[in-house]
């Protein structure tokens, strides 16, 4: 009977450390073939087959990691299948805790190339074109969905639709490739205009400064903080807004990868590696804790056409930013596997960097494959390289990660705590739960920390709090400007009391801005110029002697200038003749008579009668101008300092129709000249020849719009006509200008 019992009871014990004994699939991805900057360590957190095509990510409460897969992708050399609904945002889990995942969780399926999301709102907001959607979450499950915006995108090519969804201090959701943030508002969505930035992947600094890209500009910034030089539509904003930051493009891969039009001149070197990076995309400015010191705010980028990470170093004086190559001919991480494809970047609640690797052998999409890339492709196989996709970690040797708490249980003195965090993605995740659960209560712990903390960012999270909280007024404010030392804080407060212009308060006001403006500072100068816009409004008198004395003191900044233009909106005319009964300023003066130019110009538009097929036709066209060419030449064709022309007095727009359509077809390669001015660009531009889903007909609507809105002369041009210039092929691929001259 006893031996019985002994036998029951091993049985017993063995069977329940088998049950709690959890076996853990971690697949092993080899890095042989990577190589990091010295003092780093790369990590695979986590690949297939938990993952497939990841295109972003963002990070829990609890600090999971959820991934957008966009599975439907190039799945082949013909592109075909992209419609399929096989999309997925998947939660990855780590249950072992040893940092690898282990598990995963499908939230969202059937789903057509998604492109982003983000958590925010205590939800889910994601774009699966055309559409923006928020979900609550429930036990790891969608709940209680809504339209958020049914044009989040305006369909087109894959590679030109908006995405990002990144949430800012100031408590509104910026994106790339877009005009538009987003904000919620108790039940409410708001969709508001913004400048048009980027084309894949958006950043942040600890100030407030939004960075981006394009495919052939690794970094860009802005100079300012959002929608503060950009109130006046009508103003060409080129020298505060879109900068780029980076003075060469110049990229050091580790073997010949394959790129689109390898063949033109200057692209590859004499070993066949790319010169110049030509599919930037992915930024992020490192606000983590965890790497040394001098990385704070550095500017990665991602370079997967070159299976390559980019690293700079951001310079800032006053409002000025500058980039640098943090290595002379090295990169951060450089790979021989061309099946690494970096294509995000983001701060990890751990403090580390993690890449988000699509890990997919054709890159480029079908719309812009050239013959020559495809035949690459399919000779080096890179077709076979499907099913595949990773999250890479990367961390500084002999540091231990940061703790994450799970900040569904934190109360709200422990939220305001971690304003002093010194990763940034805990201060933000603090702020944005605050202002979700919207407690009257943390209104005094706000202040009292906004008077007691000695850090300057930290005081920047509490002030975006309280205005998320609707807790600011102008009084509050205006004593922040008043008796506060810090510049950045002061900054951020001038921003803010614009919402609270009244003429109650006018004279109050202009005493404070005379007190700010004895402060002789360069940066607090600057959001003079551009936050007086609304009390300009209510009484232009008292405020246009401010805006002239700046005028003077930065006549030849066009930063300080566009910012005075951009509190000006609907007053420029009457500050010009202010102006013409005081001193010169001749660039002040050019801006503004450019600005009214762009608003006579504008109002004609608007004012155009057109046959209905007409206006049709071009409305077309405009669609997709907006979803391909904006992102080059500028959402108002203004054009974009080395990278495309203005549109505006063009001549191959207004002398021949014929020449623009082989343009729009095979693509153009620089220098070009443009009304009289030389224009040495730094990427070619491509053509829409084999791209299928551009018809004649979508030729001739784009020619259409491009006549109607940048020329004053419209010559015709027939779908057949279109159809004979497809055959029209240029020696090297893409027409030169000296190929086209020669077309009358």
């Amino acid at each position: 009977m006893k031996s019985i019992i002994k036998i029951s009871t091993f049985l017993f014990l063995f069977c329940l450390i088998a049950c709690n004994n959890k076996q853990f699939d971690e697949p092993k991805v080899s890095l042989d073939s990577y190589k990091v900057e010295n003092g780093f360590k790369l990590e695979v957190v986590t690949s297939e087959p938990f993952i497939e095509a990841p295109v972003t990510m963002d990070f829990d409460n609890k600090g999971r990691m959820w991934v957008v897969e966009m599975r439907g992708y190039m799945q082949n050399l013909e592109g075909t299948g992209e419609d399929m609904p096989n999309g997925r945002i998947t939660i990855l889990q780590d249950l072992d805790n040893d940092g690898v995942t282990d598990h995963a969780k499908v939230f969202l399926d059937s789903l057509i190339v998604p492109r982003a999301i983000a958590h925010v709102y205590g939800g889910l907001l994601y774009a699966e074109p055309p559409n923006l959607w928020f979900v609550d979450i429930e036990n790891d499950k969608p709940v209680n969905k809504t339209l958020v915006d049914g044009q989040y995108t305006h369909g087109g090519n894959i590679e030109h639709q908006p995405n990002g969804l990144m949430m800012h201090l100031d408590n509104w959701i910026y994106n790339a490739k877009s005009n538009f943030r987003y904000q919620k508002r108790g039940d409410k969505w708001i969709k508001e205009r913004t400048f048009f930035r980027g084309q894949w992947g958006i950043s942040k600094d600890n100030f407030g400064r939004l960075y981006y890209n394009n495919n052939s500009i690794q970094l860009k910034g802005d100079l300012v903080l959002p929608n503060t030089n950009s109130k006046n539509e009508y103003l060409d904003t080129k020298a505060s807004l879109g900068k780029k930051l980076t003075p060469t493009q110049r990229v050091y891969p580790l073997h010949a990868t394959s790129v689109n039009r390898g063949y033109i001149k200057g692209r590859l070197d004499k070993d066949s590696l790319l010169i110049n990076i030509t599919s930037a995309c992915g930024p992020v400015i490192y606000r983590g804790n965890k790497f040394p010191s001098t990385y704070l705010e550095n500017g990665f980028v991602c370079a997967p056409e070159a299976n390559l990470i980019k690293r700079n170093v951001l310079s800032f004086n006053s409002y000025d930013i500058s980039a640098t190559q943090a290595i002379e001919k090295k990169e951060f991480i450089a790979s021989t596997d061309e099946g690494f494809r970096p294509v995000n970047l983001f701060n990890g609640p751990d403090g580390n960097l993690y890449i988000v690797d699509m890990h997919r052998g054709i890159l480029q999409d079908k719309a812009f494959l050239t013959p020559y890339l495809k035949n690459h492709y399919a000779k080096k196989k890179l077709d076979t390289i499907i099913g595949m996709g990773r999250i890479l970690k990367v961390s500084s040797e002999n540091t231990i990660s940061n703790l994450i708490p799970d900040f569904n249980n934190l109360n709200n003195r422990e939220l305001i705590a971690l304003f002093l965090h010194p990763n940034g993605w805990h201060r933000d995740r603090a702020q944005q739960i605050l202002v979700k659960k919207h407690d009257q209560s943390a209104i005094p712990l706000l202040k009292d920390f906004l008077i007691s903390s000695g850090n300057s960012i930290a005081k920047l999270h509490a002030l975006h709090t309280l205005n998320g909280l609707e807790a600011l007024n102008f009084s509050y404010l205006n004593n922040i400007l008043v008796t506060s030392t810090e510049k950045d804080l002061i900054v951020h407060s001038l921003v803010l009391i614009e919402n609270f212009a009244s003429e109650e308060y006018i004279p109050t006001f202009l005493k404070t801005i005379e007190l700010l403006s004895e402060k002789n500072n360069s940066l607090i100068d600057l959001y003079l110029t551009n936050s007086l816009g609304n009390w300009t409004l209510i009484n232009k008198d008292s405020f246009f002697p401010m805006l002239e004395t700046l005028s003077i003191k930065y006549k030849e900044n066009r930063v300080f200038l566009e910012g005075i233009i951009s509190s000006l909106r609907t007053n420029e005319i009457s500050f010009l003749k202010f102006l013409n009964k005081k001193n010169e300023h001749l660039v002040l003066k050019e801006l503004i008579t450019a600005t009214i130019d762009n608003k006579t110009n504008q109002g004609k538009k608007k004012n155009k009668k057109l046959k209905k097929s007409l206006e049709k036709s071009i409305k077309a066209g405009q669609k997709i101008f907006d979803n391909i060419c904006a992102t080059c030449h500028g959402q108002n064709g203004q054009g974009i300092d080395n990278l495309a022309p203005p549109f505006q007095k063009s001549e191959y727009i207004s002398e021949s129709a014929e020449r623009l359509a082989l343009v729009l077809l095979h693509g153009l390669s620089g220098p070009i000249h443009v009304n009289g001015k030389l224009y040495e660009l730094s990427a070619t531009m491509p053509g829409l020849n084999n791209n299928p889903d551009y018809s004649d007909k979508d030729i001739q609507n784009l020619i259409q719009y491009l006549q109607s809105d940048f020329s004053s002369i419209r010559k015709n041009i027939s779908t057949s006509q279109i159809k004979s210039l497809r055959s029209k092929t240029p020696k090297t691929g893409v027409f030169t200008e000296a190929e086209l001259l020669l077309i009358k």
